[in-house]
């Protein structure tokens, strides 16, 4: 796993971002903004982040949450209500520079969440141009996560990227139901969509290696196919 760190990036307006980043040895095949979960940017975050880079790609993670790097779960809901899209975008819009000044094209940038980051990681597949987008456990699929973010059916036909979205079998927080409707309203963008349930996964795809394995695989599988 190749190190992170974490630097502040300055905004026009006088703010600033904190962003995580990881770096691949070598020249990268590419770049990914990589959206935290609800709780913000945890280990687990840093972790993927590390385990992305050493795979060769240029990774950068915003921190939506600008008061807070990890959060306590009972401090998670007063953060998401306060996340309107329009704060998402901007702040995903900078990390998309900060590749793009790294010469990173939008063709070869890929965004990709966990949960709160994996409903997000939709929401720019229909609002960007980027190469491609994968969503894992992504929430939100029939009532959004706040006020400010749609849900996804609401803006699945919108894709214009190839988007792919990972749910585990027996993920405690999304049914089966919803992910179908999810795969229904994503089947009628005019982009390349699939959405697969892995046998034996959680929402965390942390208690069965085979699952995690298998949603790791089809997430590089997925960036190596349309970000070229």
């Amino acid at each position: 796993m190749t190190e992170t760190r974490t630097e502040n990036l300055p905004l026009t307006d006088g703010r600033e971002l904190r962003v995580t980043v990881a770096e691949p040895e070598g020249a990268a095949r590419g770049g990914l903004v990589l959206l935290h979960e609800a709780r913000g940017v945890t280990d687990t975050v840093r972790l993927l982040a590390g385990s992305l880079a050493a795979e060769g790609w240029l990774v950068v993670a915003p921190h939506l949450y600008p008061d807070a790097d990890e959060l306590a779960a009972q401090d998670v809901d007063g953060q998401l209500s306060q996340l309107p899209v329009e704060s998402v975008l901007a702040d995903i819009d900078v990390a998309c520079v900060w590749l793009a000044e790294r010469g990173i094209t939008p063709d070869r940038t890929g965004v990709i969440g966990f949960d709160l980051g994996g409903a997000a990681a939709l929401i720019v597949a229909t609002r960007r141009a980027i190469g491609a987008a994968v969503s894992v456990s992504g929430r939100g699929i029939l009532t959004p996560l706040s006020d400010g973010l749609p849900s996804l059916v609401e803006v699945a036909h919108e894709l214009s990227c190839p988007w792919l979205g990972l749910y585990g079998e027996r993920d405690e927080h999304v049914s089966a139901e919803e992910v179908d409707k999810l795969r229904d309203a994503a089947a009628s963008a005019p982009v390349a969509t699939d959405v697969v349930r892995v046998a034996q996964g959680n929402h965390r795809f942390d208690t069965d290696p085979k699952a995690s394995a298998e949603a790791w695989q089809r997430t590089l599988n997925w960036f190596d196919s349309h970000l070229r």
